[in-house]
C-alpha cells in the first residue's frame, strides 16, 4: 500500500507540472500512458484518451470501468503559488492545478487498477485516462467509449470527499429568441421585443416542472444572458437571451426542452447541445451498498463530469472537495490520497457487480 501511494504521489507531481489545460493534454497523456506501460500493462490511445483493460478479460463476465480526467481548466486568478509546480506545505497539503480536479483522484484509482488487476475478481476491470473533460469535448471520453469493451457500470473519479454521488445534474443551454418590431423610440410605434420578453422571463423565473429528483430536486431554469437593441433611438425589434437547464435524473434532456416550449411558445427556444444528459444509479446497485457499509453517504452532486456521455451505470467518487475545484491555490492531502486508495481497493475487492 505504500508502494502504491508514494508511486501515485509522485504521478500527480509529475501531471501537476505539465500543463494540461483541456484541448492541449498530449503531454500528460503520454505521461499516463508510460507510466501504466512501465508498471507492466498494455495500453490504447485515442486523441489524449489513454486505456488499459486487465489481462484477465473474459467477455462473459460483467465490466467495471475505473475513470477520470487529465485535463484541467486555466489557473484562476490570484495563485499564491506556481500552479504548475507542486508543493506540499507543513499540513501535508499538495498545491497544484489540477491536484484536486482530478489529478487525486485519477492517481489514486490507477493505483487500485494495478492492485486489482492483479487480483482473482467476479468482474473485468478497465482503466481509462480521459481528457477535454473540462470543456465536454467531442475528443474526449465520447471519443473513447465505441473503442471500448462493453461496460456495465463505471467509477467516475472527481472529488467528492469519497462519499458517493448517486445522481448527478445534466446540462442544457439554450438560445432563446423573442421578436418584436421596430420603430422610432420618439414615436408611439413598433413592438418593443425587451417587453416581450418580460414575460417570458418571469415565466421561466417560476416554471415548475412537475417531476423532481429524490436526490438532486427540481430541475434549475436560469436566465443567464440577454441582449437586445441596435441603438438607443430604435425600439428593438429582436430579444436574444441565455438560459441554462440543469436536469436531473427525473428527466431526459428532451423532456424539459418540450415542457419549455409549451410554457413560452413565443419564444423560440433552440438547444445547442441536448448530449450532457443527467444520471444516476440505484441506491441498492452493490457499489452503493458496499460504501454506505463502509460509512459513506450517497448524495446528490449539482456537478457535471464525463458521467453526462455515458451510456452505461455509474457513479461519482472520489478524493478532495468540490468547492476546491477551479479555484486559486487548489490542493489535495496527502492523507487524502492515502484515504482514497485503501477505500477505493475496500471497495473493489471481493466486489460482485
Amino acid at each position: 500500500m505504500d508502494e502504491l501511494f508514494y508511486q501515485a504521489v509522485d504521478l500527480l507531481k509529475q501531471l501537476i507540472s505539465t500543463p494540461s489545460i483541456s484541448r492541449d493534454e498530449a503531454a500528460a497523456a503520454d505521461i499516463v500512458e508510460q507510466f501504466i506501460n512501465n508498471a507492466g500493462h498494455q495500453t490504447r490511445r485515442h486523441n489524449n484518451n489513454v486505456w488499459t483493460i486487465a489481462d484477465d478479460y473474459d467477455p462473459s463476465r460483467p465490466t467495471l470501468l475505473l475513470n477520470s480526467h487529465i485535463d484541467t481548466v486555466k489557473p484562476a486568478p490570484g495563485w499564491q503559488h506556481d500552479p504548475f509546480t507542486p508543493q506540499v506545505d507543513d499540513e501535508n497539503r499538495l498545491f497544484g492545478l489540477g491536484s484536486n480536479d482530478a489529478g487525486a483522484s485519477l492517481v489514486s484509482l490507477l493505483a487500485a487498477y494495478l492492485f486489482m488487476s492483479g487480483k482473482e475478481r467476479s468482474y473485468n476491470l478497465v482503466f481509462l485516462a480521459s481528457c477535454e473533460e473540462e470543456v465536454s469535448g467531442r475528443d474526449g471520453i465520447e471519443a473513447a467509449i465505441p473503442l471500448l469493451p462493453h461496460i456495465d457500470v463505471a467509477i467516475v473519479g472527481e472529488p467528492t470527499g469519497m462519499n458517493p454521488a448517486i445522481a448527478e445534474k445534466g446540462l442544457m443551454v439554450l438560445d432563446a429568441e423573442i421578436d418584436g418590431v421596430a420603430g422610432h423610440a420618439a414615436r408611439n410605434e413598433g413592438v418593443n421585443a425587451i417587453y416581450q420578453a418580460m414575460p417570458v422571463i418571469e415565466t421561466l423565473r417560476h416554471l415548475r416542472l412537475p417531476k423532481e429528483s429524490a436526490t438532486l430536486g427540481p430541475v434549475k431554469i436560469s436566465v443567464t444572458q440577454i441582449n437586445a437593441g441596435t441603438q438607443h433611438n430604435v425600439v428593438p425589434s429582436l430579444c436574444k437571451m441565455v438560459v441554462d437547464i440543469r436536469t436531473t435524473d427525473a428527466y431526459t434532456n428532451e423532456e424539459p426542452l418540450a415542457r419549455l416550449r409549451e410554457a413560452v411558445p413565443q419564444c423560440r427556444l433552440t438547444p445547442r447541445s441536448t448530449r450532457l444528459n443527467p444520471s444516476g444509479i440505484s441506491p441498492d446497485h452493490p457499489i452503493i451498498k458496499r460504501m454506505t457499509i463502509l460509512g459513506a453517504k450517497p448524495f446528490g452532486s449539482p456537478t457535471l463530469s464525463d458521467q453526462a456521455l455515458m451510456p452505461w451505470q455509474s457513479v461519482k467518487l472520489g478524493p478532495g472537495d468540490s468547492s476546491r475545484s477551479h479555484t486559486a491555490d487548489e490542493y489535495i492531502t496527502l492523507d487524502e490520497i492515502r484515504e482514497a486508495i485503501a477505500t477505493y481497493i475496500a471497495l473493489l475487492d471481493g466486489l460482485n457487480i
